[in-house]
């Protein structure tokens, strides 16, 4: 897997919740951010998906709750994907989202697909959209 990519993240006051802490599924927001971050980064958009007739989705996700965030925190929120052995219809991301400090508040493991938005199935190799879309297809490994 390649270097993860990062984003930085403020916790904002109305994502916490009656305990002071950071709700729990602000944490997937924050991992969904990091993945269409990187989308970006390495040159991929959301028209250029559509116009390729494709679309990402998620088909299982894990979050690891390790550490509070409260308001004010500055986190990072890493994200690295992990194609497997072979050719599959399915990949893997793995996500930590970590405060400056270093300390890890979670780990994100979320496996993917890019679906046919006509076929309505997983693509075959999404890493081949990947590799066609990508301006830096070395953000993903490739």
């Amino acid at each position: 897997m390649a270097e993860p990519y990062a984003v930085p993240v403020t916790v904002r006051g109305y994502e916490t919740d009656v305990q002071g802490h950071l709700n729990q599924a602000v944490y997937v927001n924050y991992a969904e951010h990091a993945r269409w971050s990187l989308l970006q980064a390495a040159g991929i958009s959301q028209a250029g998906l559509a116009a390729k007739g494709v679309g990402p989705v998620s088909l299982e996700m894990t979050v690891r709750y390790l550490r509070e965030l409260r308001a004010g925190d500055e986190v990072e929120v890493t994200c690295g994907f992990d194609w497997g052995e072979g050719r599959g219809k399915t990949f893997r991301i793995e996500q930590t989202i970590r405060k400056t400090d270093r300390t890890v508040a979670a780990e994100i493991t979320a496996v993917g697909g890019l679906m046919d938005l006509k076929e309505r199935r997983l693509v075959a190799d999404p890493r081949e959209y990947f590799r066609a879309l990508a301006t830096d297809p070395r953000l993903f490994g490739l």
